[in-house]
């Protein structure tokens, strides 16, 4: 059984929205969406602690993407609203085993499980 599976990429226009799931069968402290495009490093987009409300966005999504979760659900989501070309990539659901304080929970380092990512394009 996948760890960590992902789904809900695809391909939108400009403006358009996304909703990205990410469904777990392991134990997390913290699990986060990254996202990767080819040679550039992978990006942290957004973590949240699991069983908690404390999360974290990167300075480039505040305020167009959420995270969030569902428990019963052993899952978490990334709402994408008001896409740009720049957010363009593929996207890395992401677990980790242990607490994170705050300056780790952007960082790919810190994060021991990842899914096989979900494509996003974005077009103008």
């Amino acid at each position: 059984q996948v760890p960590l599976e992902e789904s809900g990429g695809g391909s939108v226009q400009v403006g358009g929205s996304l909703r990205l799931s990410c469904v777990t069968t392991i134990y997390a402290a913290w699990m986060a969406w990254f996202r990767q495009v080819p040679g550039k490093e992978r990006e942290g987009v957004a973590a949240i602690v699991v069983g908690g409300r404390t999360a974290a966005h990167a300075d480039s999504v505040k305020g167009r993407f959420t995270i969030s979760q569902d428990i019963s659900k052993n899952a978490i989501y990334l709402q994408m609203n008001s896409l740009q070309p720049e957010d363009t990539g593929m996207y890395y659901c992401a677990a980790a085993r242990r607490d994170l304080p705050a300056a780790m929970r952007l960082s790919a380092d810190n994060y021991n499980t990842w899914g096989q990512g979900t494509q996003v394009t974005v077009s103008s």
